[in-house]
C-alpha cells in the first residue's frame, strides 16, 4: 500500500462512454470516487490461475467456441477473462465479477465476455451458446452492486454485454409519456436526453444511484421515489431474444403495424411479460416504459423522531397515508445511523475507541443541522402549492402526534446535506451521492438484506430485531432503512464490510444467512438478493412442497432445454445442473469458495458427462 496519496483520473462521462457520468455530475462523482480510492487498502492482483474455463470445457475445446464467435461477431467484440480482476468502483465497474466480492473474486467469474450490437446478434450468440453447450450470462450494464454485480452465478460463464453495444433510447413520445429503450441505457442517459430534447413536461422516475440500466433494473423489479416509483408496473411492450434463439414481442408488440406498444402493456391472450423479470427465461432486447408528466412542482420534507421505540408508532402513522396516498411517493423511514454514513466519512474518524455505536450515533447527530433523533423520515409532496398543502397539514398532524416528532426546515440544511439529494431524486433527477457511505469501512463492499412486510408497527418492529440480533452475533453495524409502498413495506438493510478482509466477508455473509432463514420463518420473504442466496431465498417461497420452483423448473426446461441462459440464476436450475450439488443453501457458510469450486468437482464432472459441456 502506497503511504502517498493516490492519483485519480475524471470519471468518463456520457458523451463519451455509453456508462459514464453527466457532465453536471463530473465534480460531484470525481470528489465521489477520489474518497472511495482514498479509502482503499487492496489493489487489483496478479492472478493466480489461468483465465477460468467454462465447466467441461478443455483450452482447446474453449478455443474452438470462443474462434466461432469472434468470427461473427469480430474480434474486438469478443473479450478473454485474462486480466488482474479490478474492482474499479461504481462507474468505471467490472463485468468479469462481483466488485463486492463475498467469497474470493475467483469464484464467481467469467471466462469472456461478448458485445452484440443487435438483436440478430443476440439470437447468434444464443444459437452459438447452444451449439457448444455453453453457459451465458447477459448483463445490461452490471451494476447490479449488493446484489452480485456483472457476476455469473456459474463460474466460467460468458457474459454477455448487452450495454456497450446496445445502448440507443429508440424513441421519446412527448404526447403519450413513453420511450422505447435498448439495455444499454441508464437513468443518467435517459434523463440527459429529454432535457436535450427540451421535453420539460417529462419527469423519469430514479432510483438512488442513476448509473444502472433502465431495463436491467426494471427486470430486477427495482424501485425508485417519485409516484412512478414500482419501474416494472410502469414498462410497457418487451423484445425478448428466448434460450434457443428464436425473438418474440409481448403485449401489442406482436401486431404488425400497431402503434401502442408502450401505451398498452396487455396486448390479447395470455400476459408473459412478468416471466422475464428475475428470471433465466430469455434476454429482453427492447423495453417501453411510461415517463411520469410533470405534476406542475413538488415539496420535499424531512421528520425526526426521538427515540428507537417510535418505530411501530411511525409506521401505524404512514400506513393510512401511503394506502390514501396522502404519502404520494416511495419514501423513506432512516434510522440516524444511515445519516452519519452518508456523510462520508470512515467509522474510525466518527466513533470513539471503546465508544458504542449507538452512543457516538447521537454525539455526531447533535451536531448535525436536525439536532438528535433515532428516525428520519424523507417525502415529497407533488402538484401545485394548492393541491400540496392540504396534504402536507393532514401529514404534519399526523406525525407531530409522536412526542419529541419535529419537521425540519429545508431552509436551515446547507446545501450538501443528504435532504437535497433525495429531493433531486424524489424529482426524477439522478445523483450520484448515495455511495457516500460505502466509506464506513475500509474497501467498503455491501450486500442488501431486503424482506417485505405490511405496513404495520409490530411487523416492522419484529423484523428490526431480527436483523439486529444477527448483526450483533457477527458484530455488524446495522444500517436499517424502511421502503414504503403503496401496501407493502421493504426493510433494506445494507451490510457494509470491508472487502479486502475475509473475517469481514465472512461475517456479513453468515449474518445474511441467518437473517434470512429466520425472517422467513415468521413469513417475511425477500423481494430480491445476492446472487449467492438466491437459492436459499427461492427455497424459502416452497408453499406445498415447493410448487412454485416446479412451475419455474417446468418453463425452464421447455424454454431452456440445453441449460445455457443463466443457470442457477434467482435459483432456477436447468435439468442438467439441478440437484447435483451447485445450490447454496442456509447451512452453506463457508466463505472460502469451496461450495463454488472444490465441493462441487464431483457435480463438475457428471454434468459435463451428461451434457457434453
Amino acid at each position: 500500500m502506497s503511504s502517498g496519496p493516490k492519483l485519480v483520473s475524471d470519471p468518463p462521462t456520457l458523451d463519451g462512454c455509453h456508462s459514464g457520468i453527466p457532465r453536471n455530475l463530473l465534480r460531484s462523482a470525481a470528489q465521489v470516487k477520489a474518497n472511495l480510492v482514498s479509502n482503499q487498502t487492496i489493489d487489483p492482483r496478479e492472478r493466480a490461475q489461468l483465465p477460468v474455463l467454462p465447466q467441461g470445457f478443455t483450452s482447446s475445446q474453449f478455443a474452438t467456441a470462443l474462434a466461432e464467435i469472434i468470427h461473427y461477431l469480430g474480434k474486438q467484440h469478443v473479450e478473454i477473462n485474462d486480466k488482474p480482476l479490478d474492482d474499479g468502483w461504481y462507474i468505471e465497474h467490472p463485468n468479469t465479477h462481483d466488485a463486492f466480492n463475498l467469497f474470493d473474486s475467483e469464484d464467481t467469474v467469467s471466462s469472456a465476455a461478448v458485445y452484440p450490437g443487435s438483436v440478430e446478434d443476440v439470437q447468434a450468440i444464443v444459437r452459438w451458446a447452444n451449439k457448444f453447450r455453453m453457459p451465458i450470462f447477459p448483463i445490461s450494464i452490471g451494476r447490479n452492486f449488493g446484489y452480485g454485480g456483472a457476476a455469473p452465478r456459474v463460474r466460467g460463464s460468458v457474459v454477455i454485454d448487452l450495454g456497450r453495444r446496445m445502448n440507443r433510447i429508440l424513441d421519446i413520445n412527448p404526447d403519450d409519456c413513453t420511450c422505447l429503450v435498448e439495455p444499454g441505457v441508464t437513468f443518467y442517459a435517459l434523463y440527459e436526453e429529454i432535457q436535450k430534447r427540451g421535453y420539460k413536461h417529462l419527469w423519469i422516475d430514479v432510483p438512488d444511484l442513476g448509473g444502472g440500466s433502465v431495463i436491467g433494473n426494471t427486470l430486477d423489479r427495482g424501485v425508485g421515489y417519485t409516484p412512478y416509483g414500482d419501474h416494472f408496473a410502469m414498462h410497457s411492450g418487451m423484445e425478448v431474444v428466448l434460450p434457443r434463439g428464436h425473438l418474440v414481442r409481448t403485449g401489442m408488440g406482436a401486431l404488425p403495424g400497431n402503434n401502442t406498444w408502450q401505451t398498452f402493456p396487455y396486448g390479447f391472450g395470455p400476459y408473459y411479460d412478468g416471466i422475464f423479470t428475475q428470471s433465466n427465461f430469455g434476454i429482453v432486447t427492447k423495453m417501453g416504459m411510461t415517463l411520469m408528466p410533470n405534476p406542475g412542482g413538488h415539496e420535499s420534507f424531512m421528520y425526526t423522531f426521538e427515540k428507537e421505540e417510535d418505530l411501530p408508532q411511525i409506521v401505524e402513522a404512514i400506513r393510512p397515508l401511503r394506502i390514501g396516498n396522502i404519502l404520494e411517493n416511495v419514501a423513506q423511514l432512516k434510522h440516524v445511523v444511515q445519516e452519519v454514513a452518508a456523510l462520508g466519512k470512515p467509522r474510525a474518524s466518527c466513533i470513539h475507541p471503546g465508544e458504542a455505536l449507538t452512543d457516538g450515533i447521537r454525539r455526531i447527530a447533535t451536531s448535525l443541522p436536525y439536532g438528535d433523533c433515532t428516525w428520519i423520515y424523507y417525502g415529497t409532496c407533488y402538484g401545485p402549492a394548492e393541491l400540496r398543502n392540504p396534504k402536507l397539514k393532514i401529514i404534519h398532524a399526523a406525525f407531530t402526534r409522536i412526542p419529541g416528532a419535529r419537521k425540519i426546515d429545508p431552509q436551515t440544511l446547507p446545501p450538501d446535506h443528504y435532504f437535497w439529494s433525495r429531493d433531486r431524486i424524489c424529482s426524477g433527477v439522478p445523483d450520484i451521492r448515495e455511495l457516500s457511505w460505502l466509506n464506513w469501512q475500509p474497501n467498503g463492499a455491501h450486500v442488501f438484506f431486503s424482506p417485505i412486510c405490511p405496513i404495520k408497527g409490530q411487523d416492522a418492529e419484529r423484523l428490526l430485531a431480527i436483523a439486529g440480533k444477527w448483526h450483533n452475533k457477527y458484530n455488524l453495524d446495522i444500517f436499517p432503512a424502511f421502503c414504503v409502498g403503496a401496501r407493502e413495506m421493504h426493510l433494506i438493510i445494507n451490510i457494509v464490510y470491508d472487502r479486502g478482509c475475509e473475517i469481514s466477508r465472512q461475517n456479513a455473509y453468515r449474518c445474511m444467512r441467518g437473517m434470512i432463514q429466520e425472517a422467513a420463518g415468521y413469513g417475511y420473504g425477500e423481494y430480491r438478493t445476492h446472487l449467492l442466496f438466491q437459492d436459499q431465498v427461492a427455497a424459502t417461497y416452497n408453499w406445498k412442497n415447493g410448487a412454485l420452483m416446479n412451475l419455474h423448473n417446468s418453463i425452464k426446461d421447455t424454454l431452456d432445454p440445453n441449460g445455457i441462459l443463466a443457470p442457477g440464476r434467482l435459483g432456477i436450475w436447468p435439468a442438467a445442473y439441478r440437484n447435483r450439488g451447485w445450490e447454496l443453501t442456509h447451512n452453506d457458510t463457508n466463505t472460502s469458495g469451496k461450495a463454488l469450486s472444490e465441493g462441487n468437482s464431483v457435480c463438475h464432472s457428471r454434468c459435463a458427462s451428461d451434457t457434453k459441456l
